[in-house]
């Protein structure tokens, strides 16, 4: 496994799981659920109680072209202990270049946050595999289309208040994938395969759309 293909997971299907939970049981058992629903990449948050044992537990038995990580990584020492566990790729609030080079120096892929375009652009300038635009509250599609028209490279993951009918609409901004957990985690366990169902083919329409219009 590369960063690299950890990227290309991403990108395709557009989205990255947030797991966060008050017991590390439930947390387990919720990233399971959304591997076994469809997805190829889950985070599971530090805030969550025992996080790196719940990775350290699952990172070895993951479905093949799945990818977990670890998310709420603030500084160089937790990103170490993340790849220590088995984390793939590390995913942050903040843009901290000590996470990126700690991250990188184990193989992982690292997705810094940022608020401004000064940050997503220092993020960049520091290694970032992708850029976690958050919290994307304090956006809006219209925005990051202006943004877009001037740094129009920005590989933007915006992440906070993501649902599976907004979702879309970030993606036709340019984004280049979303980050979403209590849109698909909150809820009733049994209902869970269905919220991603419809959440990974309204992401695949957008993709096919996409992909007729550069053809045309």
């Amino acid at each position: 496994m590369s960063r690299h293909e950890v990227i290309a997971a991403i990108t395709a299907q557009r989205v990255v799981a947030i797991v966060r939970a008050r017991e590390a049981t439930v947390a387990a058992a919720t990233v399971r659920q959304l591997f076994r629903a469809g997805l190829r990449a889950v985070e599971v948050s530090l805030v969550t109680p025992d996080a790196l044992q719940v990775i350290e537990e699952l990172a070895h038995d993951t479905p093949a072209g799945t990818y977990l990580g670890a998310g709420t990584v603030l500084n160089a020492r937790q990103a170490r202990e993340c790849a220590g566990a088995g984390a793939a790729f590390l995913v942050a609030p903040t843009m901290r270049a000590e996470v990126i080079g700690a991250g990188h120096d184990h193989g992982l892929a690292v997705i810094p946050g940022a608020c401004t375009p000064t940050e997503m652009v220092d993020a960049v300038d520091a290694g970032a595999d992708l850029v976690k635009l958050f919290p994307a509250t304090q956006w809006s599609v219209a925005s990051v289309r202006d943004l877009r028209a001037s740094l129009p490279a920005l590989p933007l993951v915006p992440t906070g208040g993501m649902t599976p009918e907004t979702a879309t609409d970030w993606l036709r901004a340019g984004c280049v994938a979303v980050g979403m957990g209590s849109a698909l985690t909150a809820g009733p366990p049994d209902e869970l395969e269905a919220r991603v169902g419809s959440l990974l083919s309204r992401l695949q329409a957008v993709a096919q759309a996409a992909d007729s219009g550069h053809r045309s």
